[in-house]
């Protein structure tokens, strides 16, 4: 099969991490045995990843160093966060090849995600990035003309937009990558947001997409069978975390949308996934499975996690 693993944050950095160099390697090198396996059993893969933590790490690092060096924009940081983790997985999927004699390259593309300027969310910003701010520092941020909300009682911090992914503009090369046996890392962050002026050319936008959304896009886009999602459960559930917990085995798109449009899955947190799974579906996938990395293998022979087919 062809298929798109969409790797959750803590593939890349455990709640309680300070993010060091050491902590993200290790667990990547523990991502990258999963997926290893995977390729092993003739899989075609491509793999998206978040960079939530660390595009915020790469702000605060502006946010110190304003006196000394530029700040860089958001899409730049956005592309330095690609090239870092892209590095991390790069190395250690390259490791685990040679220790299983898996004789395949493996490449990362810094993938620039096109979305509408016209997309409401550009109305509205509700994502927060970076680092928490003092109320006299976001007034200071407010009179340059950038947003920022009070989150949850922990200070202020500046939201972004999250428009659609349009499309993955390096999507071609990915294809061909893929097709002609390379393991790709691609779609960072759900990609770096860009916008067409009126003469056709790209610039970047400051927004973030939703890395679920922009992994279904690149999954559609590469025409795959399968999108993989991974996260810190095994199953999606029904009121989750409640004594009345149902776990979802093996439901249909019609199913998982009634349970979607009903409110049972949180906004922060599976709702994207299960509207990235619809999309997926409708748009002319095969399956999209739901489970935690541990189970990945089990999941793609049946035998686990939540698998939504049309």
């Amino acid at each position: 099969m062809k298929i798109v693993i969409a790797l959750g944050g803590n593939a890349i950095l455990q709640p309680g991490e300070k993010g060091t160099a050491a902590e993200q390697f290790r667990n990547v090198k523990l991502t990258c045995c999963h997926i290893a396996d995977v390729v092993k059993n003739g899989h075609q893969v491509l793999i998206t990843h978040g960079n939530g933590p660390q595009v915020g790490n790469i702000l605060i690092q502006n946010k110190l160093s304003a006196g000394v060096t530029p700040a860089m924009p958001l899409s730049i940081c956005g592309a330095q966060s690609q090239g870092m983790i892209g590095y991390m997985i790069q190395q250690a999927i390259m490791n685990e090849y040679n220790t299983l004699s898996v004789k395949k390259h493996v490449v990362s593309i810094i993938t620039q995600t096109l979305v509408d300027e016209r997309d409401v969310a550009f109305r509205n910003p509700t994502k927060p990035i970076g680092p928490f701010y003092s109320e006299s520092e976001a007034q200071t941020l407010r009179s340059k003309g950038i947003a920022v909300k009070e989150d949850s009682g922990r200070g202020w911090r500046m939201v972004v937009p999250s428009p659609s992914p349009v499309e993955v503009l390096e999507k071609e090369s990915i294809k061909t990558l893929i097709e002609k046996g390379f393991t790709v890392i691609a779609v960072g962050g759900g990609g770096i947001p860009v916008v067409r002026d009126r003469i056709g050319n790209l610039q970047g936008t400051r927004a973030v997409i939703d890395k679920d959304l922009g992994s279904q896009r690149i999954a559609n886009d590469i025409g795959a069978d399968t999108l993989a999602i991974l996260t810190g459960v095994e199953k999606v559930s029904l009121n989750f975390n409640k004594s009345n917990q149902v776990d979802l085995n093996c439901v249909s798109v019609q199913e998982i949308s009634r349970y979607y449009r009903e409110g049972h899955f949180g906004e922060g947190s599976m709702a994207p996934k299960i509207e990235a799974a619809i999309r997926f579906i409708e748009e002319g996938g095969e399956q999209v499975i739901i489970t935690s990395l541990e189970k990945l293998s089990l999941a793609l022979a049946g035998h686990a996690g939540t698998i939504i087919t049309k």
